[in-house]
């Protein structure tokens, strides 16, 4: 279908056509007129994204969108809009409670049909992407009201905020205070223990008091190891007093036992030479060598006297070596039972260590959510007070006219396109070429029809032979 079909049916349909085009102008006109004249009232308020000096709740740099959205729900809630209805007392107002009671004939309650109004005519937005910035708009049909509705919205969310924050804050502090009062109860138990087994064992200073029993361990483990050498050269002289007890040192530097030598060796030599003068049986050979005899035997018992003191030395020197061994012993056994004492006292000592830190945390936590529930400060403040509105901002005259017009024209197309559509009729000679197969020989014109219009078919019908059209006059053939 080319231009010259569509004007052939619109001239043909064009009643059709305005009658509807009338219709949805004049519905449009009519919605204008008599739908009722709404008003809208704006709120602004914006969320604060500083860190809270209480809490230490830090939001970044700025308003994420996720915190936006579910600020944006929190101002949607039931729970907002259920304290904008008690803080209005709007339950009270006869007019809306008689609107009640014919509406859901006493079905419910008064708020919760309160709350699903108001919740209707609410829109909450944020003024762009990327802002804190939110705007509370509430609509209706006075503007007074409008006005009210949607700064008490505005004025419940900050309330509801405070308590959102404060409520869980509370429970958390009432939690922590049992934790704070079993903790301390923990610490004092694990330092009276402590104390008990300080006092059962006498410790006043476990860490001096081992020091020194570990030096004095050391110093008898010093001493056992002189006295056992000292033991064992002793021992020696006493086997060599068996065997060799002339050649002792001891012996060979005793100045009695080597006058003793000396006198034995003159008497000797005082035998042989008497015997050699007067034979073995001379009174003076006998009497010199009685004299022999008792100065061997006085050298002898002396010997014996020098190396008698070389086994008791050994001796002594043995009984030193066995104290000393039983002390270190004792002495170790000591510093067992210290470093066992030690040990149990320092795991008493880290248990108390352990209570206080665990209780210093709880306090910490404790006092920080108890100042969390005394901070009745909001994170959200109001930017701008809803005003009644001056003009309307439904229906919109402009844009219903618009609107109707648009629809109009486009509802007129279609039904004179729909008429046609049921009633094809012969409009151009191409029409006739398309439905009867046969060529246009000529064109009648209606009698009323003007000179101008007589050229024009004249012109249609020079160019219509055999069915088709030819080229216009001065395009060639």
């Amino acid at each position: 279908m080319n231009l010259g079909n569509v004007i052939a049916v619109l001239r043909a349909r064009w009643l059709p056509a305005v009658l509807a085009f009338a219709l949805v102008l004049g519905a449009a006109v009519a919605y204008t007129v008599l739908a009722p004249k709404m008003y809208t009232a704006t709120a602004t308020l914006v969320i604060d994204i500083k860190p809270d000096p209480v809490s230490s709740m830090l939001y970044g740099g700025a308003a994420s969108p996720a915190m936006m959205n579910t600020q944006v729900e929190v101002i949607r809630s039931d729970r907002v809009a259920l304290r904008v209805v008690r803080n209005l007392k709007l339950t009270e107002v006869p007019e809306i409670r008689k609107l009640w009671e014919k509406i859901s004939k006493g079905d419910g309650t008064i708020e919760d049909w309160l709350v699903e109004f108001m919740l209707r005519n609410v829109d909450v937005q944020v003024a762009r992407a990327g802002s804190n910035v939110v705007n509370v708009a509430y609509r209706g049909t006075e503007p007074q009201f409008v006005a009210t509705i949607a700064n008490a919205f505005v004025q419940a969310y900050l309330e509801t905020a405070v308590e959102l924050r404060v409520d869980p804050a509370r429970e958390y502090s009432g939690f922590f205070g049992k934790q704070v009062d079993e903790a301390r109860a923990a610490l004092e138990a694990a330092q009276l223990r402590l104390s008990k087994f300080q006092q059962a064992q006498g410790i006043i200073a476990t860490d001096e008091r081992y020091d020194v029993e570990m030096a004095r361990l050391n110093m008898l483990s010093q001493q056992l190891v002189s006295l056992q050498a000292l033991s064992s050269e002793s021992s020696s002289r006493q086997a060599q007093v068996a065997t060799n007890a002339a050649n002792l040192s001891e012996v060979l530097n005793n100045p009695l036992v080597a006058a003793l030598k000396t006198d034995v060796n003159r008497a000797e030599a005082r035998v042989q030479e008497l015997s050699a003068r007067y034979g073995d049986k001379h009174p003076q050979v006998v009497e010199a060598r009685a004299t022999l005899s008792e100065q061997r035997a006085r050298l002898a018992a002396e010997t014996r006297n020098v190396t008698g003191g070389v086994s008791v030395s050994a001796r002594i020197d043995r009984a030193r070596e066995g104290q000393v061994r039983a002390s270190l012993e004792e002495q170790r056994a000591k510093v067992l039972r210290m470093k066992e004492v030690r040990d149990q006292s320092t795991v008493l000592a880290r248990d108390v260590e352990n209570a206080q830190r665990s209780y210093d945390l709880l306090l910490n936590r404790y006092n920080q959510s108890n100042l969390e529930s005394q901070n009745r400060q909001s994170n959200a403040s109001m930017l701008a007070r809803a005003t009644p509105p001056g003009a309307p901002s439904s229906p919109k005259v402009a844009a219903n006219l618009m609107i109707g017009i648009f629809f109009g024209i486009a509802v007129g197309l279609g039904v004179a396109f729909s008429l046609e559509q049921f009633d094809k009729r012969i409009r151009v000679p191409g029409d006739a070429i398309t439905a009867l197969g046969l060529p246009v020989i000529g064109i009648m014109p209606t009698p009323t029809i003007g000179r101008r219009m007589r050229v024009q078919l004249a012109q249609a019908q020079d160019r219509m032979i055999s069915g088709r059209r030819l080229p216009a006059p001065g395009k060639g053939s």
